[in-house]
């Protein structure tokens, strides 16, 4: 099987050769070609080399589109802070007063720098790999696009006690989602992976969620024109998996803090898992390490298909040191081929 093959057979829940690997690499692109991250994303033929030089490096069954996670704040023509060994982070939030919601502006996405590097890219691993390996474009949804947007407490403020502002400020954001996503489709991207870290109980309660995020996320999943992964980024799933699957999602990203069993049971048939490997603790991972995690994700999610080997947050961290990159590859092809034998 090809990388597509294999997702989709995974995605499907059948059991295809083996269990796919996503190995979620942004700016580790920029480790790969050894040149300075802001550089890196600068231009979008370096973003599309890296891409496929780590896919044959480590085995990777998907190419990652995604720039950093705050380009969506740079489109609203907001402040990007670049590091040199860490992802971009979102500067000094744009939204200083509710007041200001009314005269924002929806971004066009054809006529942002920064979006269209993204979709060059895009474009240029597309004719690279055709439809042999899945491209996962990314947005973040728009009921958690606001916490950059005006800050995490602002935002709570927002939620809680201002829903004529929330509602407008939803309707921005609703709008500015679909259209980059279907823009990202249009480029090559296989599907688009919906972040939306506020959907998770670790982050609000479930009810405050259904009232809000979860029909949000039902208005703009059924107008994104292709399939979707709903990630949660390191937030507990379980509590909100029948919501997820009620939204239209195909995937779910889901934390090494949930019951893995309880999970899968909870998801068998309706929604395919990604996840769940620890990035704060991969840096760290010894090659025991490397083979207990995997043989523990396999042996609890892997029977019957409808899992996908990655991260739980949604990006491989740049002091991930490159064995344990390699070591995951080889534990997943010796652990995870079908029919699964974990004590190998």
């Amino acid at each position: 099987m090809n990388s597509m093959e294999r997702t989709m057979t995974a995605i499907g829940h059948k059991e295809p050769d083996r269990v796919p690997l996503f190995l979620l690499l942004s700016l580790y692109g920029a480790k790969e070609l050894q040149i300075p991250i802001k550089e890196y994303f600068s231009k979008p033929e370096l973003v599309a080399k890296a891409q496929l030089a780590m896919k044959e490096k480590y085995r990777n069954d998907c190419l990652y589109s995604l720039f950093y996670a705050p380009i969506e704040i740079e489109a609203f023509g907001g402040e990007v802070i670049f590091a040199d060994d860490g992802p971009p982070n979102s500067g000094e939030p744009f939204l200083k007063s509710f007041e200001q919601i009314t005269q924002l502006e929806i971004p066009e996405v054809k006529e942002i720098k920064c979006l269209q590097r993204v979709l060059e890219a895009t474009e240029l691993m597309k004719k690279s790999v055709g439809d042999e390996t899945p491209i996962i474009g990314v947005v973040l949804s728009p009921f958690s696009l606001p916490i950059m947007q005006m800050g995490f407490e602002k935002y709570l403020e927002l939620l809680l006690f201002r829903e004529k502002e929330f509602e407008q400020l939803m309707r921005i954001n609703e709008e500015f989602c679909v259209s980059w996503a279907n823009a990202q489709l249009e480029a090559g991207a296989t599907a688009i992976c919906y972040f939306d870290p506020m959907a998770s109980p670790t982050m609000v309660e479930r009810t405050r969620y259904l009232a809000t995020g979860h029909r949000i996320a039902k208005r703009t999943l059924a107008r994104i024109k292709g399939p979707t992964a709903t990630h949660l980024a390191s937030g507990i799933t379980l509590p909100v998996v029948d919501d997820i699957a009620e939204t239209g999602t195909a995937l779910l990203g889901f934390s090494d803090k949930d019951d893995l069993v309880a999970l899968k049971e909870a998801t068998r048939d309706k929604l395919c898992l990604i996840g769940n490997f620890n990035g704060i603790a991969m840096p760290n991972w010894t090659t025991k390490d490397v083979e207990a995690n995997v043989k523990n994700v396999i042996g609890k999610a892997g029977n019957g298909g409808g899992l996908i080997l990655s991260d739980n947050h949604g990006e491989i961290p740049w002091q991930v040191p490159e064995e344990v990159l390699h070591e995951i590859a080889e534990a997943v092809g010796r652990f995870g081929t079908y029919p699964l034998r974990t004590e190998k």
